[in-house]
């Protein structure tokens, strides 16, 4: 699928690999539109690249499905929809005062899990009514997740955090599966340490320890790097129902 002239939509685009994925996609010519939370820069990053700007927390399921709706009424179509939204705990399965959280497990995987779900569903029903947008590749659009190379090789403290993205990295096959017949792609990137959140601008002698496992280049990814296997994927017709690990080699020890 060609970027240029297609509507794309960034779950996360107010920062790190949702925006870097939104300037990319703005600059090769799609319209885009930005989803974040309310409090976030998201309207900030909107105007810096000709976009629209939605205020939306994706684990309030109903409201999402409603301003993901506005977003797809303002831009006229969806084409390609990418979601970065998420974040994890640190707790293990047992601690010294008791078993892990229920709650604070339910919470991991509402947020990074169900609520990626729940984006994936409606964007495929939206992309499902759409004209094909290539008649040589019959294609309409394509759905492109974020897990994590936690989904394989999960650290100490991390076991929500774990099955939330490795359901992420296991419904590829299936979601594409399900999608094919309609012409609609399901993808997912599991990158590893990036220089996102609360790892952009750590001092570099913690970056070369943190990445210190990585086979080349042993530092943190770029945003930027993210955005263009988004590119790549959205480009390359031949990428489906699969987890593409962007982690430079890289295998977490358990801690």
């Amino acid at each position: 699928m060609e970027i240029e002239g297609k509507k794309a939509i960034i779950v996360g685009g107010a920062s790190g690999f949702g925006k870097a994925t939104a300037e990319l996609l703005s600059k090769r010519g799609a319209s885009v539109a930005i989803l974040d939370r309310p409090q976030s820069k998201g309207q900030e990053v909107a105007d810096s690249i000709g976009g629209s700007f939605f205020a939306v927390d994706v684990t309030d399921f109903e409201g999402t499905e409603k301003v993901l709706q506005q977003a797809v009424d303002a831009l006229g179509a969806l084409h390609i929809i990418v979601t970065t939204a998420g974040g994890g705990i640190a707790e293990r399965t047992i601690k010294k005062d008791g078993p892990h959280s229920l709650d604070s497990f339910r919470q991991v995987v509402d947020l990074n899990l169900i609520a990626t779900f729940n984006i994936s569903r409606l964007a495929a029903w939206q992309m499902s009514k759409q004209d094909l947008v290539d008649d040589e590749q019959e294609e309409r659009g394509v759905i492109i997740n974020t897990a994590s190379i936690a989904a394989f090789e999960g650290q100490i403290g991390q076991v929500a955090y774990t099955a939330a993205k490795a359901a992420i990295a296991g419904m590829c096959l299936t979601m594409a599966r399900d999608l094919g017949s309609l012409g609609i792609r399901a993808l997912a990137i599991a990158p590893s340490l990036f220089a996102t959140g609360l790892t952009q601008g750590i001092p570099d002698e913690f970056a070369k320890a943190l990445t210190k496992d990585a086979a080349f280049p042993k530092r943190l990814g770029k945003p930027e790097e993210y955005a263009k296997l988004v590119a790549a994927i959205v480009e390359n017709p031949m990428l489906n129902g699969q987890c593409l690990r962007l982690d430079a080699g890289q295998r977490f020890a358990p801690k």
